[in-house]
């Protein structure tokens, strides 16, 4: 059964708890870095099971949603309350031929678009971070609440690539 955007919205907050978004943000990259230093490429490309993301597949997914994610924001702040567009994750993973792509790379893109993203949030003013747009499937959501639920975000796919580079070792849900 497929969870609603409500229960997600949930799910990727609740990894976040008691935590500052903006430290998560900064060191997710490196955090994925050390995880994936020893994994031989054809151990990246592998999917755990048939229904689940290889390694690199997740990766590149980081890369992609924070290039949207950087798009959406600045979207936000130039035209407060605009629609946000929805995008079907698998079909990317799949029309954009993830399971091809290069994780290490994947992760130098992500990371650069980032530190972008990450550059353009230290300049907002505190009305900034008020500003939202609509999105098609979860609503109103502000620069705020997207910065948390990338940080849980970062979190939740940090833990599915610790899982599978270390699968007897338990990481949380």
């Amino acid at each position: 059964m497929s969870e609603t955007a409500q229960q997600y919205i949930q799910r990727i907050l609740e990894n976040l708890e008691g935590q500052e978004p903006l430290k998560v943000q900064a060191a997710t990259a490196k955090k994925i870095e050390k995880l994936l230093k020893r994994v031989p490429p054809a151990k990246l490309r592998k999917r755990p099971a048939p229904d689940k993301w290889s390694i690199t597949e997740i990766v590149t997914h980081l890369a992609d949603t924070e290039m949207v994610g950087g798009y959406r924001m600045r979207m936000i702040l130039a035209t407060p309350g605009t629609p946000i567009a929805a995008f079907d994750q698998d079909v990317w993973v799949t029309s954009g031929h993830y399971d091809k792509r290069n994780a290490r790379k994947s992760l130098e893109h992500f990371r650069a678009l980032r530190e972008a993203n990450l550059a353009l949030l230290k300049t907002l003013t505190p009305e900034q971070w008020k500003h939202h747009g609509i999105h098609a499937e979860r609503g109103q959501e502000s620069i705020e609440h997207m910065v948390r639920m990338f940080a849980g975000h970062d979190i939740n796919h940090t833990k599915q690539i610790e899982r599978i580079v270390t699968p007897n070792r338990k990481t949380g849900k």
